[in-house]
């Protein structure tokens, strides 16, 4: 989920922002690593959710706060990538 997610806030973040573009397969691949990175610090962050999926009970709630934050960790990343490449440009 956080990948995919991630994915698409990357390429969301890198389409609306010509600075932050680093075209489609850059923006999904610097989208997938900052939503898995952001996927991963959620749970430690907010237990209860890593709780919810481990007992089985993952709420529609957990979804989409983990959909949230991958898109989120994507948009981030391909932004500081982006920001870093145009500055080194």
């Amino acid at each position: 989920m956080n990948l995919i997610a991630g994915a698409i806030g990357g390429n969301a973040a890198g389409k609306a922002s010509p600075s932050f573009d680093l075209g489609t397969i850059g923006n999904t691949i610097s989208g997938i690593v900052g939503g898995g990175v952001l996927g991963q610090l959620i749970p430690i962050v907010l237990p209860a959710i890593s709780a919810a999926a481990q007992g089985g009970n993952l709420s529609i709630g957990g979804i989409l706060t983990n959909l949230i934050a991958g898109g989120a960790g994507g948009a981030v990343l391909t932004a500081i990538i982006g920001a870093l490449k145009n500055k080194a440009a």
